[in-house]
């Protein structure tokens, strides 16, 4: 009785964009070039004095959404050194095929996923490569990845106009004893070095039985020498991220664990509730070495309480977006500029308590080059 209420807090700062600042100029050195510049950034958190478990090349991310991060995003993103969250509007099966594909587009050593046996046809092989858009077709003695190599069928092998659909693999596929192959335990740039020498556009990796392992391509060395950014798990794979919500995550985030998205980041235009932190712990308790990220927000209350539940990272930024109506909705948001400048001093401030660095994620209200700078 006699205790005031108070339903709201009204801000006396005012709330300000990017393009409200400017950077004043400083001095200009003669070893100051393009290519001594260093942009790679860490994208989960890390203890003082460790290394983040994934750091990307170029500090740009694609946002979670059906308009922007498709696997076909994905690849190109990461041929450039960032990284893509599949959108999780979709279902679960198809988001999870999505990463998938992104996972097998680039690999210095390729389990190969086009596989035919000799008993198959030219009609087989077709369907294959308009299922998979691969023209290189492993033939093995039971038509899996891993079995016996008995050659190797691409588009110098058969004629459309001339050779009959129903013409068995075995009668114009390119043999084994005909093959140029690599032996397990051999490093990819002695793949590479053989793939020159002898002209090829793949090399088949076998083991003394055989039986295949893996196939080395031509085009993935020329696309690494165009990209030297691309980032690249540790089997030499694109690296992929996958967005998440707070409804279906225990059904969704296993299928993505299983297609083997590299890090996941719940998807809201506001983070900061019990659903989210629900989701992230979660997670945290049973898949315990997936990363996860934690947002929006836009304040360092919101920052805190995703950290405390265990984020990763933490996405700054509600309403920002050129096609975000979060704010005539929700009226809910705030200006990008203080939204990160706010969270950036929370996340300083418990760094020096804990010692732990918690990456932040400015999502939206990008409009000019040098906004990133900022």
């Amino acid at each position: 009785v006699g205790e005031e209420i108070v339903m709201a807090t009204i801000y006396s700062d005012v709330s300000r964009t990017f393009s409200e600042y400017l950077l004043l100029p400083n001095l200009t050195t003669k070893d100051c070039l393009p290519d001594k510049v260093d942009l790679s950034t860490p994208i989960t958190k890390f203890a003082k004095g460790e290394e983040p478990s994934i750091k990307l090349n170029i500090p740009i991310v694609s946002a979670i959404m059906q308009a922007v991060s498709n696997d076909t995003l994905a690849i190109a993103l990461a041929k450039c050194g960032g990284l893509s969250f599949i959108y999780a509007s979709q279902p679960i099966e198809e988001q999870a095929e999505m990463v998938r594909k992104v996972k097998k587009h680039k690999s210095g050593f390729v389990v190969s996923d086009s596989n035919v046996s000799v008993n198959h046809t030219l009609r087989d092989v077709l369907a294959i490569k308009e299922k998979t858009g691969h023209s290189t077709i492993a033939v093995t003695d039971d038509g899996t990845a891993n079995g016996k190599l008995l050659g190797i069928v691409t588009g110098r092998d058969y004629r459309l106009s001339r050779d009959p659909l129903d013409k068995k693999v075995a009668d114009f596929m390119t043999p084994f004893e005909d093959l140029i192959v690599g032996y397990v335990g051999i490093t990819l740039s002695e793949a590479n070095d053989i793939i020159w020498e002898h002209k090829l556009n793949a090399l088949p990796i076998i083991d003394q039985d055989q039986r295949l392992q893996y196939l080395v391509f031509r085009k993935d060395y020329e696309e690494h020498k165009q990209n030297p950014l691309q980032l690249m798990d540790s089997k030499k794979r694109l690296m992929v991220g996958a967005g998440i919500n707070t409804r279906d995550y225990a059904e969704r985030v296993p299928a993505l664990v299983e297609a083997e998205a590299d890090i996941l980041c719940v998807d809201s235009s506001d983070g900061f509730s019990e659903f989210q932190r629900e989701t992230i712990q979660y997670i945290k308790k049973n898949f315990p070495e997936v990363k996860v990220g934690g947002g929006n927000v836009v304040d360092r209350e919101g920052f805190m309480y995703l950290v405390e539940s265990g984020a990763d990272f933490v996405k700054v930024g509600i309403g920002g977006g050129s096609i975000c109506i979060t704010r005539e909705q929700k009226g809910i948001g705030r200006g990008q500029a203080s939204a990160v400048i706010e969270v950036a001093e929370a996340r300083n401030e418990y760094y020096k308590k804990t010692g732990i660095y918690i990456p932040i994620c400015s999502d939206g209200g990008i409009v000019h080059d040098y906004h990133i700078t900022l």
